[in-house]
């Protein structure tokens, strides 16, 4: 569709207006028939071909509109309103519907930042990116062999599965591992996901590596040192995880955790022939010291490390341990595997967050994991990989050979739900309600359990990490008596277990916050746990 000079010098461009164009997304099929110049299609078929034709232009459209919007931005200072929506349709000739996607493809690529009731603004002049470092040295690590030792890669998914079976009716889901329904955004999903599969080609190849603009947009949240180039998008964190390790560590190999961990990376480590091998943490984080000694005993090349709101004890990397933890793994050859998967589930009383560490790592020692899925949806499995250096090839190859690519319609929803207006609306709404139920449980833990020791108040995430108070295999507060205990007065709890790869230094529980109902369940939940443990001590 050939654009021409609009009559007013100032006001951009207009479209040709002999080409039709639909008026709403809801207008569905009668929409799209009434958008086809007459005689463009048969009578056999005439309502398929005229929805495919209506779609097309649509997006022939709003790719045009952006077109016309980039080159229009630079009249505008960095924080310059843009024209309302009913101005843009009236200069441009186009329907709501194409300058609403037409805005929210700009802010997905950082051209324009969306205030909900405000509008839309320019964004501001992103960061130039840093020199490249020096990679060389990852051709030393990923040659190392980690040692002549085989590993029989025996599985154990309990851990797991803990947070992803349903538990039966009537059971309050403390043991969750996701957002409950009541906190996912599912009008905001699913209104994306019916824009992406309005989209011509959604259900078309998309790229391997996966789509440009969903990979830049990862790539300005992890940061400046990062560029759309350097990621990967993956099936969700989990996938993200189990590539990371396959690529960087051969079977047999030792691999360096934190203690306790999440128990879904030791599966996958196991899976994978990996021998894991615990590094302890304090209030601040893995401690230095003995990440250090670990490395010199093992020999290890790869270190797993969740440094904000970590799981499951919520604790965040000190600032001074952070150049520190690199240091020590760019000394021996080693990767850090950076576990992001809790970022955007920040309390609203957490205060700035420090940036990913590989937002500040040119040598490449840091790859990268983030998602969508935990603040989402379980079934938006789309998450990213971030890497620099010969490693991205290798990460790149294995994801290939194992899933080929994330599919599309996902991809392009996740694109959708990222520029819209709701995005930002949604995080502001987690963020507040998990700090309420955060704090909610804890004071109720504190009334009803005030035996059961909570070490850290987590800013972030979704559960509480309690000590059992002391005791141990056999007595009346061991691990596995009081997860049966709790699940017969109708309260599903995780047991702390499964989230260390040797000998736990005690007995612990994890509570979910954000998987129940709300404030109600949760002094529900915490009233059963009452009932569970007296009949524990008083047995």
């Amino acid at each position: 569709m050939p654009l021409r000079p609009a009559e007013d010098p100032g006001a951009g461009l207009l479209p040709d207006p002999s080409a039709a164009e639909p008026t709403a997304a809801s207008d569905g099929i009668a929409v799209a028939v009434r958008g086809v110049p007459t005689g463009s299609v048969t009578a056999i078929d005439e309502g398929g071909v005229a929805l495919l034709s209506a779609l097309m232009q649509e997006r022939s459209s709003v790719a045009e509109l952006v077109t016309s919007l980039r080159v229009d931005l630079n009249r505008y200072s960095p924080g310059g309103k843009l024209p309302s929506s009913r101005a843009l349709v009236e200069r441009f000739r186009v329907s709501p519907v194409t300058v609403s996607r037409a805005i929210a493809q700009l802010a997905a690529e950082g051209l324009v930042v969306t205030r909900p009731g405000s509008g839309a603004f320019r964004a501001h002049p992103r960061v130039a990116l840093p020199a490249p470092g020096d990679t060389s040295w990852q051709e030393v690590s990923l040659s190392g062999d980690g040692g002549p030792e085989v590993v029989p890669r025996t599985v154990d998914a309990s851990g797991v599965l803990v947070t992803l079976a349903a538990p039966p009716p009537g059971v309050i889901e403390f043991n969750g591992g996701y957002l409950h329904a009541s906190l996912q955004p599912e009008r905001a999903l699913s209104a994306a996901l019916a824009r992406a599969g309005r989209r011509p080609g959604a259900w078309g190849r998309p790229p391997t590596d996966g789509l440009p603009e969903l990979r830049s947009w990862f790539a300005r949240e992890i940061g400046p040192a990062v560029s759309g180039t350097d990621v990967l998008i993956t099936a969700g964190g989990q996938s993200a995880l189990a590539t990371a390790l396959r690529a960087l560590a051969p079977p047999g190999a030792p691999v360096l955790v934190e203690s306790p961990t999440y128990p879904g990376m030791l599966a996958a480590a196991r899976a994978t022939g990996l021998r894991p091998v615990p590094v302890p943490m304090d209030a601040d984080g893995v401690r230095p010291e003995l990440l250090a000694d670990a490395f010199r005993a093992t020999g290890a090349r790869v270190f797993v490390s969740q440094p904000l709101f970590h799981n499951p004890t919520g604790a965040t990397l000190a600032p001074a341990r952070r150049p520190e933890i690199l240091a020590i793994a760019r000394a021996a050859g080693a990767f850090v595997v950076e576990d992001d998967f809790a970022r955007r589930l920040v309390h609203d009383d957490a205060g700035p967050l420090p940036a990913p560490l590989a937002a500040d790592d040119p040598d490449g020692v840091v790859v990268h994991v983030c998602s969508l899925t935990k603040v989402t949806s379980p079934s938006l499995r789309v998450g990213a990989l971030a890497a620099r250096g010969p490693v991205l090839e290798r990460l790149r190859a294995i994801q290939v050979v194992d899933s080929f690519f994330v599919p599309r319609p996902l991809q392009e929803a996740a694109l959708e739900l990222v520029g819209s207006p709701s995005w930002g609306r949604h995080l502001a709404a987690v963020a507040t309600e998990l700090r309420h139920r955060r704090t909610t449980m804890a004071a109720a833990l504190g009334g009803e359990l005030p035996e059961l020791a909570l070490p850290h108040l987590p800013a972030g995430g979704g559960s509480l990490w309690l000590r059992l108070p002391g005791g141990g295999a056999g007595t009346a507060t061991d691990e596995p008596a009081v997860v049966s205990a709790a699940l017969r007065a109708s309260v599903a709890i995780a047991p702390g277990r499964p989230y260390f790869c040797a000998e736990p230094p005690a007995g612990h529980v994890r509570l979910s916050f954000a998987a129940v109902s709300g404030a109600a369940e949760i002094a529900e939940g915490v009233r059963r746990l009452r009932t569970a443990f007296d009949g524990l001590l008083g047995g």
